[in-house]
C-alpha cells in the first residue's frame, strides 16, 4: 500500500552515471516521483531524497559512483538517500557502509523505488531498523520496468530490453542486470504512441543487448521496429547499440528504406583481432563484422557508424592491438568509443595470462582516439556544403543552438540566429563548416 500523502511537498536531487538506459530509467524515476507530488531541487535548494543510478561496467566507475555518493550526501545533509543501478546490485555491502546511504535497491527491486520509500517515510521504523539493501541473485533478476522519457532532452529514450545473457569474459553486467529479457512489442508502441503525444519527434532505443529483443514473447528486434515505424507524430528512431552477430542483413535493409529509422548505427567491436574476439567469447569474427559495415554502406553511403573498441585487454599482444589498429583502418565507420580494460572480479578474463600494463593501455587509447578524429573529421568535411534536416535542442539565452542531422552530424545554429520557438524543431539548413572547437558544422537556415 502505498501512501501517496508521504510524498507531497518533497523536493529530490538526481544523479546518474554510465550509459543511456541509467539516464532514461533515472528520468523514468523522476517523473513517478512527480506524479507523487516530489519536485526536483533546484541549483543551491537542499534535497529531502537523493536519488544516485550507477554503473559498474569498469573500476573507474565504481570509484566515481562512490565519490558522487559521498558528494550528493554532503551537498544535501540529512536527505533520504537511494542507491541503485549496476553497482548497487554487485556491492550492496560496500554502498552499505557508507554514512549517510538509507537504502539500496538492486536491479529486480528499484522498479519498486515508489513502494519502498513508502514504507521508509510512513510510520514504518526507522531505517537502521529495516533491511537496508534489497537485491537478489542474478538468475531471480526477472522484472522489467517500462521506461521512457526524455528528462530534460530533446530526444525520449525508450528502453525495450534489458539484461544479457552473453557472459563476455571481461564483462559483468550480466550478473548485475541479470538475463535478457524484454516486454511485449504492444507496450512498447503505447510508450511511443505516448511520447508522440507529448510532443517528441525523436526516440532513441535503448537496452542492454537489444538484438536479444523477444526471446520471451517469441518476436524479434525486426518485429519491434517494423511497428515502431509505423508511429504516427515520431520522426526519428535512433538505435542505440547493436551486437554486429543479432544485426540481421534485413534489419539493415528495412532501416535504409524507412520512414523514420535514421542512417546511424552504433556497433561494439571490442577487438579487431580474431584471436582477442576468441579469448573475449565474443560471438563473431571480424569477418562478419566488416560484413556488416560494408552492407550499411552499401544501402546507406552516408550512414554514421560509431564502434565500441576495448584496448588493453589481457591476451592482447603488440601483434593483436596492431592488427585491430588496422583492422579498424581500413574500416569505413565514422567514430571509435575507446576504453581501457579494467580487471573486474569474478570474470573469467582474469584466468587469461598475458597482462597489459597502465602506461601501454594509455597508449593504445591515443593511438585509437587519434584515428577516431581522424575519422570523424573527414565525414564530417563531405558534408559541408550540403543540405540537410535537423532536429534543434533547446539552448540558454545568447547561446549557439545545437542539433543533429539524420545521420547524426552536430550542427551549430549561431546565437544570433537562434530562437527559442526552433527548439524541438526540425529545420532545414546549409552545412558551412566547422565551429570554432571544431565539434560542430555551422548551420545557415534555408528557407
Amino acid at each position: 500500500m502505498i501512501d501517496s500523502s508521504a510524498f507531497q511537498g518533497k523536493k529530490a536531487a538526481y544523479f546518474t552515471l554510465g550509459c543511456k538506459l541509467n539516464f532514461s530509467e533515472t528520468s523514468t524515476f523522476a517523473r513517478m516521483l512527480a506524479d507523487m507530488g516530489v519536485t526536483e531541487v533546484r541549483k543551491g535548494e537542499k534535497a529531502d531524497l537523493c536519488l544516485i543510478n550507477t554503473c559498474s561496467v569498469t573500476e573507474v566507475a565504481d570509484h566515481k559512483c562512490r565519490q558522487a555518493i559521498h558528494r550528493m550526501i554532503r551537498n544535501h545533509p540529512g536527505a533520504f538517500v537511494v542507491v541503485t543501478g549496476c553497482y548497487a546490485q554487485l556491492a550492496p555491502e560496500r554502498i552499505c557502509s557508507i554514512e549517510g546511504v538509507d537504502l539500496v535497491l538492486g536491479s529486480n527491486e528499484k522498479a519498486s523505488l515508489v513502494q519502498h520509500l513508502s514504507d521508509a517515510w510512513s510510520g514504518m521504523p526507522k531505517t537502521a531498523d529495516l533491511n537496508r539493501f534489497h537485491t537478489v541473485k542474478t538468475k531471480e533478476i526477472t522484472s522489467f520496468a517500462h521506461s521512457c522519457s526524455r528528462g530534460n532532452r530533446t530526444r525520449f529514450f525508450l528502453k525495450v530490453q534489458d539484461g544479457c545473457d552473453y557472459f563476455c569474459t571481461y564483462c559483468t553486467i550480466p550478473y548485475a542486470r541479470g538475463f535478457s529479457r524484454s516486454p511485449s512489442i504492444e507496450s512498447l508502441v503505447a510508450l511511443a504512441q505516448k511520447a508522440a503525444e507529448e510532443g517528441g519527434r525523436e526516440i532513441v532505443i535503448t537496452g542492454v543487448n537489444i538484438g536479444d529483443f523477444g526471446k520471451q514473447t517469441g518476436e524479434s528486434f525486426l518485429d519491434l521496429v517494423r511497428q515502431l515505424d509505423r508511429v504516427e507524430g515520431i520522426d526519428r528512431f535512433r538505435i542505440s547499440s547493436l551486437e554486429p552477430d543479432l544485426i540481421d542483413d534485413a534489419l539493415i535493409d528495412y532501416c535504409a528504406s524507412s520512414r523514420a529509422f535514421m542512417p546511424h548505427f552504433h556497433i561494439p567491436l571490442q577487438s579487431g583481432s580474431d584471436e582477442v574476439l576468441r579469448l573475449m567469447h565474443r560471438r563473431y569474427d571480424t569477418a562478419l563484422f566488416a560484413h556488416k559495415i560494408e552492407r550499411i554502406k552499401t544501402l546507406m553511403p552516408d550512414a554514421f557508424i560509431g564502434v565500441d573498441v576495448m584496448v588493453g585487454t589481457r591476451g592482447e599482444t603488440p601483434e593483436c592491438f596492431e592488427q585491430t589498429y588496422r583492422f579498424l583502418s581500413d574500416l569505413d565507420v565514422t567514430q571509435l568509443h575507446v576504453f581501457p580494460y579494467s580487471e573486474r572480479r569474478g570474470t573469467a578474463a582474469l584466468k587469461i595470462p598475458y597482462v597489459v600494463d597502465e602506461p601501454t593501455k594509455k597508449q593504445r587509447s591515443q593511438r585509437l582516439l587519434c584515428l577516431s578524429d581522424e575519422k570523424t573529421k573527414a565525414f564530417y568535411e563531405r558534408h559541408i556544403g550540403q543540405t540537410a534536416e535537423v532536429l534543434f535542442e533547446k539552448s540558454a539565452p545568447a547561446r549557439p543552438m545545437h542539433g543533429f542531422t539524420p545521420n547524426y552530424i552536430r550542427v551549430e545554429l549561431p546565437a544570433d540566429m537562434a530562437r527559442a520557438e526552433f527548439d524541438n524543431q526540425i529545420l532545414t539548413v546549409r552545412m558551412t563548416g566547422f565551429n570554432r572547437d571544431k565539434s560542430a558544422l555551422l548551420a545557415q537556415l534555408i528557407g
